[in-house]
């Protein structure tokens, strides 16, 4: 007998947080999520997304066994921002069948109907701030730090039950030494036409990382506020995943522009972590996953840049092609294999030709799926 449980109590939440384990087991490209960071994150009184916002867990049962599990998420911020009434799912996971799925979205249309929602999107985890998209072209290999991984069978399902595309994602992938150095070059060449205007660029000071954290917050505030479903990161959000992200951080990897001591610009680049969280069993740091973690970050080869963002009156100007420059440059450096640059908007040619141009090739392709309640 099948029944759709709301997750409540901690070995509830162990079981929703456990099942893509058991789900994706054999499956060569599944990352696991560290069990801690997972609990942390659904966790109200851990994570600052729940001081203005509602999400609900649900897991479909079989006989007592999982075989299901998504979040139904009220975003108030999103909500407020945009003048909408837009609900969203997350965290889906699910056996390879329609009903199935089908229990899992009618008990989140059901949670989001009850909050006045009519439209539903997704998957979000909890919104574009974090994890987000389904991937639905690219499935040759492991996905890269905090990038989603999902069978090519959800797409499948979901369209099945009447959702349709509302924006698709890019990943862009650099290999070690294809890639234009041509273009490369022509960063100096610009530097020194922004020195012209009092624009320099340099790298994250450590030494004062609260308030440089607290500079680059209203950089992404503003740079990002035109991307399609947005919603400005609070002071605490942005903290949270700031220092979350110092954990792992190479300072010469977070690249600024700056105008007589203001930040107009940025980019970020962090080690693919996921490197060594596929050889964790289960997400879990004990007994030996925390040796592996330790022992493996010195060994990585790869990295994600996952925000590059100008804000309004800085842009074409060719900062945009500088930030990307700088990453690059050291990554030669460190004689890294590969870069992923991750996500830009489908759309968004202003930010997807320069790194076109750089030499990065789209490899992989995410959408944001809606469904009107």
């Amino acid at each position: 007998m099948r029944v759709i449980k709301e997750v409540s109590g901690k070995k509830d939440l162990q079981a929703f947080i456990d099942f893509p384990h058991s789900l994706h087991a054999g499956d060569p490209n599944y990352v696991p999520e560290l069990f801690i960071a997972q609990r942390d994150l659904l966790t109200p009184k851990k994570h600052p997304f729940f001081k203005h916002s509602t999400i609900a867990l649900f897991l479909l049962l079989d006989d007592d066994q999982v075989i299901g599990r998504i979040a139904a998420i009220e975003n108030t911020h999103h909500n407020k921002v945009y003048g909408a009434n837009d609900g969203f799912f997350g965290f889906f996971d699910c056996i390879n069948e329609v009903s199935a799925a089908k229990a899992l979205t009618d008990r989140v249309y059901q949670w989001l109907r009850t909050r006045q929602m009519t439209k539903v999107l997704g998957p979000v985890n909890f919104s574009t701030n974090e994890v987000c998209g389904l991937l639905i072209d690219g499935f040759d290999g492991p996905p890269v730090a905090m990038m989603p991984y999902n069978p090519p069978y959800y797409l499948i399902l979901l369209e099945a039950l009447g959702f349709t595309k509302n924006v698709d994602l890019r990943a862009y992938r650099y290999t070690a030494g294809d890639y234009s150095d041509r273009s490369l070059q022509l960063v100096d060449r610009i530097k020194e036409r922004l020195l012209r205007n009092d624009i320099t660029i340099r790298t994250i000071n450590m030494k004062n990382f609260a308030q440089e954290r607290d500079a680059l917050r209203e950089v992404y505030n503003k740079a990002w506020d035109k991307n399609l479903g947005f919603v400005p990161m609070t002071d605490a959000e942005f903290e949270y995943t700031a220092n979350d992200l110092k954990l792992i951080l190479d300072p010469k990897f977070c690249i600024m522009a700056e105008q007589h001591g203001k930040i107009v610009g940025f980019a970020l680049a962090i080690p693919d972590i996921n490197q060594i969280l596929i050889k964790i069993k289960r997400g879990r740091l004990f007994p030996t996953g925390l040796i592996k973690l330790l022992t493996g970050k010195g060994k990585i080869d790869g990295i994600r840049i996952m925000l590059l963002g100008v804000v309004d009156g800085y842009r074409k100007m060719g900062i945009e092609a500088c930030l990307y420059g700088g990453i690059i440059k050291r990554f030669q450096e460190k004689k890294m294999k590969y870069a992923e640059a991750s996500w830009t908007l489908d759309h968004n040619d202003m930010v997807n030709r320069p790194i076109e141009d750089i030499g990065g090739k789209l490899y992989r392709k995410y959408r944001i799926l809606e469904r009107e309640l």
